[in-house]
């Protein structure tokens, strides 16, 4: 009887525990994934990080989520899609060096298996809007043919935001070619002229998530091209920022203005179409803010270009009903390299067929607050950097001979983050603190740091060595350099960074093929070999 007694007891925990299975698999699909990427978006260009600028939709959907303020992403824009898309460093995949241009003619290598290309396989639908900026030279190496099962964009870095044509100069032979540069699928888009194309890009976005299957999950990349240079906006987004006096922060304001916007129109959709319950969203910058073109970085050193953390610390959040512990400020180290491991983990699928990974899946690190699987990350190692953009107090490019310490070159251009301490070594690139906007000072925020102590107020010589080390997470804006306070930890970083330089690839950066030209007239960027 006792036995019989137990056997029913063992018989119903099973039957129990199926239909506990049952249930979960019924209502927890694999989720929808929204990636949005925007394009030169500086730490302090959100609202939520106290930018005169208002950005609603952002800082409620971040409100509701968790904000990433912690995580990290290249210092331009093809290295950062680049390691989305790939999941592994730059200096693995030869792409260590600047951005492809027009008419370079080379892409992602066609043997790394990208993102979409993972979540094919685990069954969604994958959709691209936006900007692609991963070569294009010829058709394998387009957007269609890497694992996205449609595509509306543009396949350069930058372009006319109505009329859609990309100028760029051919250095080979002194000219500069322009060409409309807009793409359905693998066609050549006519007919969009006069559109603002973070308007065209959200319709497009809308078109395709209203039209979407619930019964199949739904990956849908959207690279927006705001709020990248130039500096272009409908004039209805620039009126409520009259009290800015720069022009160029007024302009870039309102194309702020307008990309908030395209996120909550794009959310709104999802929950229209019934598919937010089930999405995870990811809000991304692709690199600093370029403070040529209207962005701040304000109060971290540097912009777009150098591998300070106003180049780096990227702004990002992820939005989603799936959070476990929503409504929180991450400061856990995560880089942009994570995503493809964290979402391919997160659909239920595999990265089995990928080449060795540099990044982490932290979905529980984001979801529940547990600690960052990541304890370091390479910023850059690029033997050929040099930045000949102006630069405020320098009157030219800093240059050093070579130097070895700890088997590294530190002439090179390079930088690498381990737990607090963060290395650099030759020319990080500007190395200013611009002013925050509407102000003269440069000085340091007032504020406190993690460990609650107020920073203090005074300003710095800037001074720059071959090696530079900081406390980042005392001391984010880089004010106090403490290399020769911490010996042990340059050798040990130095050693990490001879480490990293023996694994990578040469580095891929061909001149240009006048193949490229698109024509005088009616021809567009595209394959040409």
């Amino acid at each position: 009887m006792l036995i019989m007694f137990v056997c029913l007891k063992a018989a119903s925990v099973v039957l129990w525990l199926f239909l506990e299975v049952s249930v979960c698999s019924a209502v927890t699909p694999q989720p929808n994934i929204v990636f949005i990427l925007v394009d030169d978006l500086g730490w302090n260009d959100v609202g939520f990080h106290h930018s005169e600028i208002n950005t609603p939709h952002l800082d409620a959907l971040s409100d509701k989520g968790v904000r990433l303020d912690n995580y990290y992403v290249q210092s331009v824009c093809t290295p950062s899609r680049n390691q989305l898309m790939t999941g592994r460093y730059q200096i693995h995949t030869g792409m260590q060096h600047s951005i492809i241009w027009p008419c370079q003619p080379y892409c992602v290598p066609t043997d790394e298996v990208l993102l979409p290309q993972l979540l094919q396989r685990a069954g969604y639908a994958t959709h691209m809007v936006g900007k692609w900026h991963l070569g294009m030279y010829k058709k394998d190496c387009l957007p269609t043919r890497r694992g996205f099962h449609s595509y509306f964009g543009y396949l350069t870095g930058s372009e006319d935001y109505f009329s859609h044509v990309c100028c760029s100069p051919v250095a080979s032979e002194k000219v500069t070619r322009c060409a409309l540069d807009l793409r359905d699928g693998e066609q050549v888009a006519h007919g969009y002229r006069g559109l603002y194309s973070t308007e065209l890009f959200t319709d497009r976005v809308v078109s395709i998530v209203r039209t979407h299957p619930r019964t199949k999950p739904l990956f849908m990349y959207v690279a927006l091209q705001a709020v990248h240079g130039p500096l272009q906006v409908p004039e209805r987004y620039v009126a409520p920022y009259s009290f800015i006096k720069d022009p160029h922060r007024r302009q870039y304001a309102g194309m702020v203005s307008a990309m908030d916007e395209a996120v909550g129109n794009i959310t709104h959709s999802l929950m229209e179409a019934g598919l937010w319950n089930n999405t995870v969203l990811v809000f991304s910058t692709d690199n600093g803010g370029q403070t040529l073109a209207g962005g701040s970085n304000w109060p971290l050193r540097g912009r777009k270009y150098s591998l300070w953390e106003g180049g780096v610390r990227g702004v990002a959040f992820v939005a989603s009903p799936l959070l476990q512990r929503p409504g929180r400020v991450s400061r856990e180290l995560i880089h942009i390299s994570d995503w493809l491991p964290t979402l391919v983990g997160v659909a239920g699928g595999s990265t089995n067929g990928t080449k060795p990974l540099d990044g982490f899946d932290v979905w529980n690190t984001i979801s529940k607050g547990f600690a960052s699987p990541r304890v370091e990350l390479l910023h850059n190692i690029d033997p050929l950097y040099y930045d000949s953009t102006p630069c405020p107090g320098r009157s030219s490019v800093f240059r050093l001979a070579k130097q070895v310490h700890s088997g590294f070159n530190v002439s090179l251009h390079a930088a690498i983050r381990s737990s607090n301490w963060k290395l650099l070594t030759g020319y990080p690139g500007c190395d200013a603190w611009f002013p925050r906007p509407g102000h003269n000072d440069s000085g340091p925020a007032v504020s406190s740091d993690p460990g609650g102590q107020r920073r203090r107020r005074r300003r710095l010589k800037r001074r720059l060595k071959p090696v530079m080390l900081f406390d980042v997470d005392l001391d984010p804006e880089e004010r106090e350099e403490v290399s020769e306070r911490h010996p042990a930890v340059v050798d040990y970083l130095l050693r990490r960074l001879d480490h990293h330089q023996r694994s990578a690839a040469p580095v891929t950066f061909p001149p240009d093929d006048p193949r490229c030209d698109p024509g005088p007239s009616g021809g567009a960027w595209g394959p040409w070999a």
